[in-house]
């Protein structure tokens, strides 16, 4: 892969992550702003399985196997099947550290790749190589909108009966 500005931001990005997480204790890691939201927890454990699972996964079928179906995925079902907001955060960055890591060595390995290389995409149509890695870069900005967001909430309810609203619109 010769393409350096995604691959940059998939390194800086997961650098962020890490130190969105960093100083978080348990409580907050696992605490949610209502039922439907995910945790911080739940949050990094998707990364680091949509890491594996999904973008690398899919890239590789794009570039090398373009007539094979890809692998199904459950981003959303994983979240309580595989119990994300019962691990230990320490852990659960790690995962995510070592997938990322792995991904940028893959990454870097695939040299001088053309990234006009399309396949079948499962809800029809094409998608190409560069399709998806410019998705997987924006994957992460809208994980980390969405730490900030949380760390956002767990503030405005810890600092009650105080407001946060002086600080500016949400």
């Amino acid at each position: 892969m010769t393409e350096s500005f995604p691959l940059s931001q998939l390194a800086d990005q997961a650098e962020n992550v890490l130190q969105l997480c960093a100083g978080v204790d348990d409580s907050q890691a696992r605490w949610r702003p209502d039922a439907d939201a995910w945790s911080i927890l739940e949050v990094i454990n998707h990364l680091a399985d949509e890491e594996r699972a999904d973008f690398r996964t899919r890239l590789d079928c794009i570039l090398h196997r373009p007539d094979d179906p890809w692998p199904p995925i459950d981003p959303a079902g994983w979240v309580l099947e595989r119990r994300y907001n019962q691990r230990d955060l320490g852990e659960s960055l790690q995962r995510f550290s070592a997938a990322r890591e792995e991904s940028l060595e893959w990454l870097r390995s695939l040299g001088d790749t053309d990234l006009n290389m399309s396949a079948p995409a499962p809800w029809g149509g094409r998608i190409r190589a560069g399709d998806m890695l410019a998705a997987w870069v924006a994957h992460d900005l809208l994980h980390l909108r969405q730490l900030v967001e949380l760390h956002y909430a767990w503030t405005a309810q810890r600092m009650g009966p105080w407001s946060v609203a002086y600080a500016g619109d949400w």
